[in-house]
């Protein structure tokens, strides 16, 4: 049989190998087929094309979480029809979901964590906006109160934010300001920041692992320069801190570490419970530090759905059984649970970070002290005569599975290149070890190479 052929050149239908055991007719890709097929040959289908995608553990780029318990399988799978909106219909989901989010807030110390606000999210993007949007509020309707102008919000933040803060500002109107990296500083540094207040600024956000290098940024530091600032000009400035990634670690192997409510400056805390919260995607959370700090115009009251629920989201449908897969981590694991998985996560980060900073072409940029993600680069004089690049190794390693991202870091030092790993808790020694041996043999097929000699097709470690 002839197949057509799309403009791009590539097949129009699917022909599988067992087609003569459960089908009979090629299968549309790009438009619904016309006859219907047995449950298993749908399934069989997919799950050969779904053989093409990487395997998940050795994903060192991802920060979402790949694994979690057979009973929180069995969980999920048991709420899939479970939609977090209809409070209503699912009320003990819903109860579950005021349960976490009161134990959020007690974890990142609310001044009064039984009466928190806040809410989950389908992830930390969403949550970012929410925090976002309560700053902009917050001082719309303070300038409003002051019969002053509204119309030039501004935000600081350090060049190294994640790509939902630009989406924010660009979404809501708001003037992006950023701390530009700056020698071998990535992140936001509290004196720069304040030279770029004024009193069109809604407030300040601070990450608890950058996405770039996994450093906290100095949040009480942050704070500290803001209640000087405040005490010179009379501008209060509030803090949001974006702890996408850390706000669910420093609790646990840092308590000593100063970043969340226990500063009166931070107003709103977010975090993704689907990275280390260490539940499936999608889920995050937005803390709120007391009612008074959620303005009520981004509440609403939703009835048609049965009862007066009351909706802070974003997105409107979404799984609920994320939440009780997070519900479930925080009754499993408990404080003692999480520091000691997140404290493995971090020992392996350090051994394996120390041992990649040992070999010649490689100088450490982080370790993993902070979140369990580290970085390096290339070493100044090795690169003047290496026939390779970070962006060589990231490929070679693909041919073993290993997705190790090679990127350059923020504005104003896009000149720097960096490799990163994340290690989450299905990343264990061995495989740490594993990826070593691998990171070796990449490291000797390139420098029994001449420089800028062409690549054969084909060839690729030798065990």
């Amino acid at each position: 049989m002839t197949q057509e052929i799309n403009q791009t050149n590539r097949p129009s239908t699917l022909v599988p190998t067992y087609a003569a055991r459960g089908l009979e007719q090629e299968v549309p890709k790009y438009e619904l087929p016309q006859q219907s097929m047995l449950p298993a040959t749908a399934y069989q289908i997919i799950h050969d094309e779904l053989r093409l995608d990487g395997y998940s553990m050795l994903n060192l780029a991802t920060f979402v979480t790949t694994w979690m318990d057979d009973e929180a399988d069995k969980l999920l799978a048991n709420a899939l029809d479970k939609n977090m909106v209809d409070r209503d219909e699912y009320p003990q989901t819903a109860e579950i979901e005021q349960r976490c989010i009161k134990m959020v807030a007690e974890l990142w110390n609310a001044p009064d964590h039984e009466n928190a606000v806040g809410t989950s999210t389908i992830g930390s993007s969403e949550a970012c906006m929410l925090g976002g949007m309560g700053m902009k509020w917050r001082w719309r309707n303070r300038r409003k109160a002051e019969g002053k102008s509204i119309e030039k919000p501004n935000l600081i933040m350090g060049a190294n934010v994640q790509v939902c803060w630009h989406k924010f500002c660009r979404y809501w109107d708001v003037e992006p300001r950023e701390v530009t990296a700056e020698g071998d500083r990535f992140t936001l540094g509290p004196e720069e920041a304040v030279k770029l207040i004024d009193e069109n600024t809604i407030g300040v956000v601070g990450i608890m692992g950058s996405t770039f290098d996994g450093r906290y940024e100095p949040i009480e530091k942050l704070s500290d320069a803001l209640d000087a600032y405040e005490k010179k000009t009379g501008l209060d400035i509030p803090i949001h801190v974006d702890g996408a990634s850390g706000g669910f670690v420093a609790p646990f192997i840092q308590p000593e570490i100063k970043w969340d409510f226990r500063l009166p400056r931070v107003k709103s805390i977010n975090a993704s419970g689907h990275k280390y919260g260490l539940v499936y995607p999608g889920v995050g959370w937005v803390i709120f530090r007391e009612p008074a700090d959620l303005p009520e115009d981004l509440v609403f009251h939703v009835k048609y759905l049965g009862g007066d629920m009351l909706d802070l989201s974003i997105n409107f449908s979404r799984p609920g059984n994320r939440i009780i897969g997070q519900y479930y981590n925080f009754l499993r694991l408990g404080r003692e649970g999480y520091r000691k998985v997140h404290q493995a996560s971090q020992d392996v980060a350090k051994s394996l970070s120390s041992r990649i900073g040992a070999l010649k072409p490689f100088d450490l940029i982080t370790d993993g002290s902070d979140i369990p993600v580290f970085c390096w680069q290339m070493n100044e004089d090795y690169a003047k005569t290496a026939s390779y690049t970070l962006y060589d190794v990231a490929q070679k390693l693909r041919e073993r599975g290993w997705l190790v991202p090679a990127y350059p870091m923020p504005k104003n030092r896009s000149d720097l290149v960096v490799q990163r790993i994340v290690v989450k808790e299905d990343f264990s020694l061995d495989m740490a070890d594993n990826l070593l041996i691998d990171l070796k043999r990449v490291i000797e097929y390139f420098e029994d190479r001449p420089k800028n000699a062409p690549t054969t097709e084909g060839e690729g470690f030798h065990h």
